[in-house]
């Protein structure tokens, strides 16, 4: 192998501390660190960018005004890169018209195949698809289902509309669409709805085509045109795409609306035409339904001299999919419901055809959601692209990933102001006996905790259904610390989010979800700090509470409230600078006139979590700011500046953001999926402090989980399996972590028992 190095010198990005480093090339080079300790700033923020940024400069400037453009990171040097190829952790994410099968390209060479083999023929490829008006199905437009109205839990015909017979908040009592229906004069608004006439029932439903009258804000009529309810709720929420609306939204409408599969298509997406050509008897949307294993011997078959070519070059990919672990899935499988182990590896998979040498890799915690077998599969996949003649330099956590590593580069010794320095570079070994935070945990023995909580009661699920479940019960003791596992497909997201959650409202959820993150948002916004602080200093200065946002009338001019000046160079790479007016405070300099208790808006802003938690220790309004930053702290982010931009946090850090805004409740049922995403082994340690002082303080936590240090402090496991997809959907073992050890037919089991043997110490592995 080479031994060439990319060298950075004097990388000052985020919290880097001018750091120097050498980082081999043609190896695999896993970053680890505590979450915050600038692991990310090195290998995306500089190197990353850096590489794009140069390749980009390889093209036209026609070309390059229409590209992304970055910024030259804050570095003396970066020499020595090789152009970059990115796996990041944002969402796969996709609407309800995004497959496997589409964002593989998989279905693209399925349509081909048709198109060419299909009898009779529905015509080009584009007749087969359901994304284009030659193949969708009609009825449906091409989704496989229709949503309506259910006008039983839509309307409560008992009622008026006066007194709220609409059961849909967005067009209750006062709001201006139920203005369009109770001031109208169309309708009687003390009637109940029962005792409308035929003619009345379908003019409140349907009616549509003309303006009435009604009274506006002023007072004053304003002509509005006419729409009936349905049609209204229709137009703005079905044929939007209730996936696509924001949380609140999404779950009212879904509370009055019933999915049913399209009665045309039977679900398939297409129109007739395209569902009659068949190839061997079946048509693209049954082969699509298949899982991938099956699949790849179906198109197997096809003799066809121009046929075969199409079919073997989707068996290609197919068997990429099958390779990483991922042939249980099916090519109609909508993406927004794989898990986030599934959508890492599909990433992963798009890469694996490449014959190009030379490259860099970059990963961003590829095990994320994974259970330890897969890990093992994924560490086959960065093998694999190393020995091709890549580099391969990866984000990680995982202790499993961490020792496939010929290099390691180890980021600390703390986070964000506390990090920021290179602690270690060297081989696994070398890390396992270095005084890091990383190195002492890899040597850690962790054993199965011998003492488990017992449960105060139990809240079941029955007949559970949902994808590959097979009419599941299940039992979830309440008072204790669930840990639900099972490899990636076996059902545990469906069984607890899709099946659980909806049956007990009251479970608070913390998921997966991205939050909304922009260079406005902070975690004062967050967590809705912001607001009670501005109010605090308005009543102590007698300012307008306007005058303490950078959002609102306290703006600095100059930068409309960000900071820094944005200067785009058309084709040039774009220029960040401080601006001069406010000097990065984001404030008009006559604010910072007014303090309280000495302190301005931007001190508070450049206070930390845990600065603030001693700053504001008054009565009333200051008391519920502390418990929220107080549960900030608790999440292990007390070092967190409460202003700082949520685009610049890390994966680990927003997911326990996101935790430390649901803390502080008492017997409350807490649903967290994959809480340790992100996070180092230290972190984990301190979320399981976190998670038992919830249980300990009368809540019920259950947690989706991999991460084999959580499921041996849990109380209660439930393991789902055997396999994934068909081979899934079943409990395969319910009761403590100690029997788990004992049962000799779950995978989790097998894993946990080989994680015990690594840890354990070299004598006891001797004997």
């Amino acid at each position: 192998m080479s031994t060439d190095s990319i060298i950075i010198t004097g990388a000052r990005q985020n919290n880097l501390k001018n750091v120097s480093l050498n980082i081999p090339k043609e190896r695999i080079v896993v970053f680890t660190g505590v979450s915050g300790s600038g692991k990310s700033s090195i290998v995306f923020d500089t190197v990353a960018v850096e590489s794009q940024r140069q390749l980009n400069e390889t093209f036209t400037w026609y070309i390059r005004h229409r590209m992304p453009k970055h910024e030259r990171p804050d570095a003396d040097a970066i020499d020595r890169l090789a152009p970059a190829v990115i796996v990041d952790q944002r969402p796969i994410g996709g609407n309800a018209r995004s497959t496997v099968g589409t964002m593989t390209d998989i279905y693209s060479i399925m349509r081909v195949l048709f198109s060419r083999h299909g009898t009779p023929s529905a015509g080009e490829a584009g007749a087969y698809s359901f994304n284009d008006p030659q193949g969708m199905c009609p009825e449906c437009d091409g989704l496989g289902r229709v949503v309506r109205v259910d006008l039983d839990r839509f309307l409560d015909t008992g009622k008026t509309l006066n007194e709220g017979a609409v059961n849909f908040p967005p067009f209750g009592v006062g709001t201006y669409v139920w203005q369009l229906y109770a001031e109208s004069g169309l309708f009687d608004p003390d009637k109940p709805l029962r005792d409308f006439t035929p003619e009345e029932w379908q003019m409140l439903l349907h009616g549509k085509g003309f303006r009435v009258q009604r009274l506006n804000r002023t007072g004053r009529m304003g002509n509005n045109a006419y729409e009936g309810l349905v049609e209204r709720f229709e137009r703005l929420y079905i044929k939007r795409d209730l996936n696509a609306l924001t949380g609140r939204m999404r779950d009212a409408a879904r509370r009055v609306v019933r999915e049913d599969t399209c009665p045309e298509c039977g679900g398939a997406r297409l129109n007739r035409a395209a569902l009659a050509s068949k190839i061997d008897g079946r048509d693209i949307a049954e082969l699509c339904r298949m899982e991938v294993g099956d699949l790849i011997a179906a198109l197997g078959g096809i003799g066809d001299p121009v046929a075969t070519p199409i079919a073997r070059a989707a068996i290609t990919r197919l068997r990429r999919l099958e390779d990483i672990g991922l042939g249980y899935l099916s090519l109609d499988r909508e993406t927004r419901t794989v898990s986030g182990g599934e959508a890492q590896r599909l990433k992963v998979v798009r890469h694996l055809g490449s014959s190009l040498t030379g490259m860099t890799y970059i990963f961003d915690e590829p095990s994320v959601g994974m259970h330890p077998r897969d890990v093992d599969r994924l560490n086959a996949l960065l093998v694999r692209l190393r020995d091709k003649g890549n580099s391969v330099l990866v984000v990680e956590h995982d202790p499993d990933v961490i020792r496939v590593a010929d290099h390691v580069i180890d980021m600390g010794p703390g986070a964000g102001a506390h990090g920021g320095e290179v602690v270690f570079t060297g081989t696994v070994a070398q890390l396992r006996e270095s005084a890091t935070p990383t190195g002492r945990y890899l040597r850690r023995t962790a054993p199965v905790k011998d003492a488990f909580r017992e449960p105060s009661g139990w809240l079941a699920v029955t007949g559970a259904r949902a994808h590959n479940l097979k009419d599941v019960t299940a039992r979830f003791p309440t008072g204790v610390l669930t840990a639900v596992t099972g490899v990636a497909g076996s059902g545990k997201s469906t069984l607890v989010m899709e099946e659980f959650a909806p049956r007990h409202a009251e479970a608070i959820v913390v998921d997966q979800s991205a939050i909304a993150a922009s260079r406005r948002s902070s975690p004062i916004t967050f967590l809705g700090v912001m607001d009670p602080v501005r109010r605090l200093f308005a009543k102590a200065t007698g300012m307008d509470v306007g005058w303490f946002s950078y959002n609102s009338k306290g703006a600095c001019p100059a930068c409309d409230g960000n900071g820094v000046i944005f200067t785009d160079l058309a084709f040039m790479d774009p220029v960040t600078t401080t601006c001069e007016v406010c000097h990065g405070t984001r404030y008009r300099p006559e604010v910072l006139a007014h303090t309280l208790r000495g302190r301005t808006i931007v001190d508070v802003l450049e206070m930390t979590a845990e600065e603030a938690l001693a700053f504001f220790t008054g009565d009333g309004p200051e008391r519920a700011i502390a418990a929220r930053l107080r549960a900030v702290d608790e999440v292990g982010l007390g070092y967190l500046t409460l202003g700082r931009p949520l685009t610049s946090l890390s994966g680990g850090e927003r997911q326990r953001i996101k935790l430390a805004g649901e803390l502080h409740r008492t017997g409350a049922v807490y649903v967290l999926d994959e809480p340790t995403t992100g996070l180092h082994m230290a972190d984990i340690d301190a979320l399981v402090d976190l998670l038992d002082r919830l249980v300990d303080a009368g809540n019920t936590v259950i947690v989706i989980e991999h991460d084999v240090d959580v499921v041996k402090r849990a109380d209660w496991v439930i393991d789902l399996g055997p396999d994934g997809g068909r081979h899934g959907g079943e409990i395969v073992f319910t009761g403590t972590p100690a029997a788990l050890l004992e049962d000799p037919s779950s995978i989790t089991a097998e894993f946990l028992r080989r994680d015990l043997a690594m840890r354990a110490p070299a004598t006891a592995r001797a004997v």
